[in-house]
Parts: structure tokens; sequence; C-alpha cells
């Protein structure tokens, strides 16, 4: 399984704040499911350019929201929220808002950066540097 999260490099929202955001949307989507490893801090960090200090700031804030458990020996791993979201409306209201924003003119860029304001709660920020991660399993 591959994992895509992206570090736009040139947003003043901190790196350890995008990837928070991105790895919780996965899993509460259940992209990455209950029991996933994700790849070890160091490894993170080295295949997006950052700090590690940076991932093992991520891993904590995901384990305080209760997203992820990061054992001794076994690593980080994905602890999936209770089922209680209905994905389907979910999906639904996504492309509601698509349609919605593709109406009003809003090109695909313009969309992302729209939902990224809103799961950031600030302003749009610019499309940068990403990176494939592949993770580990």
């Amino acid at each position: 399984m591959s994992l895509a999260v992206r570090i736009d490099v040139g947003s003043s929202t901190p790196h350890y704040e995008q990837l928070r955001a991105q790895l919780a949307a996965l899993i509460t989507a259940g992209t990455l499911a209950d029991g996933q490893r994700l790849p070890t801090v160091r490894a993170l960090a080295n295949d997006l350019g950052i700090a590690p200090g940076t991932v093992a700031r991520t891993y904590r804030d995901l384990e305080a929201g209760s997203l992820v458990l990061t054992r001794r020996k076994v690593g980080t791993v994905v602890t999936a929220p209770a089922a209680a979201l209905d994905r389907a409306a979910v999906t639904e209201a996504a492309e509601r808002f698509v349609r919605l924003a593709r109406g009003h003119g809003l090109d695909d860029g313009a969309i992302k950066d729209a939902v990224a304001a809103a799961l950031l709660g600030g302003a749009p920020t610019p499309t940068g540097v990403a990176a494939e991660v592949a993770a580990p399993g």
C-alpha cells in the first residue's frame, strides 16, 4: 500500500500540522486501517525531507487524539475511531461541494485550497512540494 502525504514547504502552516491533518484525514476516512503500522519517525522524516522531531510531534498529536498508538518495539499503529461516520453521506456532500465550487468557476487547485483552509481553519495556501511515501506493510 502506498501512503501519499504532501508537505507544502512554502505554506505558513507548520509542517507538523500539515502532516497531522493529512494523516488524521486518512485514518478517519478508513484509508489507513485499524492496526496498520505507520512509517517510523526517521523514515517518514527522511522521505519528506523534514526534521524527525516534526514527525514525532505529529505522531504525539495523533496519539493525543486517539488516532494512533505508539508502543516500544511495535512502532506507531493506527487506532481507528469508531465507525460512527456515514461515509456515503460525507462522499455525497463532498461531491455536491465540488459541483458548487466548479459552478462558481473554481479550478481543482482552488477547490483543494478551500478544503485545506476549512480543515486547518485558516486561509488557503499555495500548492507546494509533494512527496510520495511508501507505508510499510
